[in-house]
């Protein structure tokens, strides 16, 4: 990722979650948060509860590669956590890809 890095620690999340606004759709919620940096950092959650570690990785894989293929169109300087909901283990990347974008969109997160 040309100017992105990771979202790691619990805290970062924590404020994220609280801070941050967020949007909701039928797979998937993302939080975002602007900051005085120049690159943006993600994060990405897949509950435990939702699916084995083959499918949570699956769809971690995903979202990483929606998020970099799609890197240029997202404002600098933003915290970004997408957390994936029940429905979003079993849903193809098309669909990922749609509602990720729309939920930034929606969010102001694209340029």
């Amino acid at each position: 990722m040309e100017f992105s890095t990771s979202l790691k620690e619990n805290f970062e999340f924590r404020r994220l979650y609280s801070k941050g606004k967020s949007a909701a759709g039928p797979y998937l919620v993302l939080y975002v948060r602007r900051r005085q940096r120049p690159v943006n950092r993600v994060g990405i959650t897949v509950s435990a509860k939702l699916a084995n570690a083959v499918k949570r990785n699956r769809v971690r894989r995903r979202l990483r590669e929606i998020y970099r293929l799609n890197e240029q169109s997202f404002v600098r300087g933003l915290d970004l956590v997408i957390v994936v909901r029940g429905r979003g283990v079993e849903a193809p990347y098309r669909v990922l890809e749609k509602e990720t974008l729309s939920l930034a969109k929606r969010l102001e997160a694209l340029q």
